[in-house]
């Protein structure tokens, strides 16, 4: 029974470990399967969305690290099949939870920022200061540039985090209504959640590509020239 509006995004459970986690390898049991399968409609789509994502992150990625877009890939499909798994019932939305998405943010962002200034320390400085700043204004510049670089982590997590709980808490609104409501109501409530799965399926798959592409992004620029 549920006590509030948050208990869809309770992760306790009845036993020791915590089962609802487990939804985050399901897709282990999907993309796998594919490498000793006879050939699908479903292998061939990945496949094709898998090159065309190298394809694009590769432009973004510097020539020494090219090889980098496989790492992103993977993040990107993790995120993905996450997503889509909250859609169904009874199935725990493991990225609508901070503790999930800043455990994806944390680790890359703080690999990136060590790599940078560790090996390219002159040029994570040039970093700090614009081009065209004016001398006054270098100071504030550069402590603007820190703070924008150290809430990347978070507004990266948030970002996932909201936007896949935002989805759920409406449909649970409105899920909440259909006891209450007459044969007319009750057509017209069916249909908005059916339009908003619908919206909910973009963005699933819109916020797992943001997450990869702007974690590309910041990769980017510890070497870029």
């Amino acid at each position: 029974m549920m006590t509030n509006l948050f208990s869809s995004f309770d992760p306790s459970a009845n036993f020791s470990i915590p089962l609802n986690w487990i939804s985050t390898s399901l897709f282990v049991m999907i993309l796998f399967p594919n490498f000793w399968v006879i050939n699908s409609k479903m292998n061939k789509f990945f496949i094709q969305l898998k090159t065309t994502l190298h394809k694009e992150f590769k432009m973004l990625l510097s020539k020494e690290n090219k090889g980098a877009s496989f790492i992103f890939i993977t993040l990107f499909f993790f995120i993905l099949m996450n997503n889509f798994f909250g859609l169904f019932p009874y199935i725990f939305t493991s990225s609508s939870h901070l503790s999930m998405t800043l455990t994806l943010a944390l680790p890359l962002w703080l690999s990136f920022m060590l790599f940078g200034w560790l090996k390219k320390t002159l040029h994570m400085l040039a970093h700090l200061v614009p081009n065209g700043t004016p001398g006054p204004l270098m100071p504030f510049m550069v402590l603007i540039e820190l703070v924008s670089n150290m809430i990347r982590p978070i507004t990266l997590s948030v970002r996932l985090m909201a936007n896949m709980m935002a989805g759920h808490l409406l449909m649970t609104l409105l899920g909440n209504q259909t006891a209450m409501a007459t044969n007319m109501i009750l057509v017209g409530l069916i249909l908005t959640q059916i339009l908003l799965l619908t919206l909910e399926t973009a963005v699933a798959m819109i916020q797992s590509y943001v997450f990869a592409v702007l974690s590309t992004l910041y990769s980017s620029e510890i070497d870029s020239h």
